[in-house]
């Protein structure tokens, strides 16, 4: 792997125009801007809400800085005529445009894809919404729950004992809606230098949500006219389960998986168990396999059995705390977080980039930019002269640089 930090980003060059909010739009943004795209942050006088969410250090919080790392910063009123003027002499700077309004609300500001279009051809205009341009929720607010209720991730994670449908913990939907756009951002700058054409990528929320449940957690659904419930007989991984001392996990689908366990376990009557022969025979009886599995890691320390899971090649971790993240081995060895120091905000932990290039590295170069920090420089670019960028901001029209 190349170290050195003056290679340029595979999307060098590139120009993005940020216009999202909150999460799932602007963790896709940076995952662009990581790789090296300029994605100029387009932002109301009063910011991004994700800015106001939690306190912080210096007047940035924490979430803020997770997602929108390496981006520029321009506050700018777009309810105003002069404000949209400067966006459009952006517009026809940049190779992609990305927005999170609701269906309407780009058309009502001017920001449609048909005023966008007369100003760049070949621009790639994405949308991302909650639930798509039709139908009954087309219009409404989405936020991350909304999507894990509607795309049976609340089903998938209900409670065995009361069968109350349950949140996963973190906001899983709006991350997988951030891959997602990532993803297609790209594939259709591809395209783009294939056929020297741009198009519209739409994005919503409960479309990536559902296509990334699927392959695992609905595959009964499949075979039209054959469908079943999902939760019948469906084979997943095994969950968590607690040792003397602290919890583990371990999973065993495969024969072999499966016998390496009991052998961990010093359980090999249990390879040849009619009930746990094959895969299909583990997963008829899942309730009585993990029922012993558990009673058995019972009696054992994590330290004592995790050594013996690994030497029979059982895939098996701690459940590990957030705080015993920072110190575990595998995390620190490989690299994952990253310290920076900031001029603003002190020293900074952060994930890398999760994507390594070889030749073309992502890395984070800056950190989040404070609202409207880089109004003037973004402006000059654009051929405004200082005393019109004053003027603009004296008119409230593009907002003063915030200070710390």
């Amino acid at each position: 792997m190349s170290t050195n930090q003056n290679l340029p980003g595979a999307l060098d060059g590139v120009r993005i125009l940020d216009l999202t909010t909150m999460v799932a739009g602007p963790v896709a943004t940076m995952i662009l801007a990581d790789q090296g795209a300029d994605v100029i942050k387009i932002e109301s006088p009063s910011g991004d809400l994700m800015r106001h969410l939690s306190r912080g250090r210096n007047g940035m919080n924490a979430s803020f800085v997770s997602c929108n790392r390496n981006k520029r910063s321009l506050a700018v009123d777009l309810k105003t005529d002069r404000g949209r003027e400067l966006v459009y002499k952006l517009i026809a700077t940049a190779d992609a445009l990305v927005h999170n309004f609701r269906p309407g609300a780009a058309e009502r500001i001017g920001l449609g894809e048909d005023a966008v279009r007369a100003l760049r051809r070949d621009l790639i205009y994405v949308s991302i919404t909650g639930f798509g341009e039709r139908g009954p929720y087309a219009g409404q607010r989405a936020y991350d729950p909304i999507i894990q209720a509607m795309s049976g991730l609340t089903d998938i994670q209900r409670d065995r004992e009361t069968g109350r449908p349950q949140m996963v913990r973190t906001i899983i939907a709006d991350y997988t809606t951030g891959l997602t756009a990532a993803q297609a951002i790209t594939a259709a700058l591809f395209g783009r230098q294939r056929s020297g054409e741009g198009q519209h990528v739409r994005i919503s929320m409960l479309d990536a949500m559902i296509s990334y449940l699927w392959p695992e957690a609905m595959p009964s659904l499949t075979f039209v006219g054959e469908e079943r419930d999902p939760s019948d007989g469906e084979m997943g991984p095994d969950l968590v389960f607690a040792t003397q001392d602290r919890y583990i996990t371990a999973a065993a689908l495969s024969d072999d998986e499966w016998a390496g366990m009991c052998r961990a376990l010093k359980r090999q009557d249990l390879i040849n168990d009619a009930r746990f022969r094959t895969a299909r025979d583990r997963s008829i009886n899942a309730v009585a396999r993990r029922e012993i599995v558990s009673a058995e890691l019972e009696q054992w320390t994590a330290a004592e059995i995790l050594p013996r899971l690994l030497a029979n090649d059982v895939p098996s971790a701690p459940a590990l705390s957030r705080f015993e993240l920072l110190q575990e081995r595998q995390v620190r060895d490989s690299g994952i977080l990253e310290e920076h120091q900031s001029e603003n905000f002190g020293t900074v932990r952060l994930p890398r980039p999760a994507a390594q290039f070889d030749r073309t590295p992502a890395r984070i170069r800056t950190m989040a930019p404070l609202l409207g920090s880089d109004n003037a420089a973004i402006l000059a670019e654009l051929g405004y002269a200082a005393d019109e960028i004053a003027r603009l901001e004296r008119d409230e029209i593009v907002r003063k640089p915030a200070v710390t």
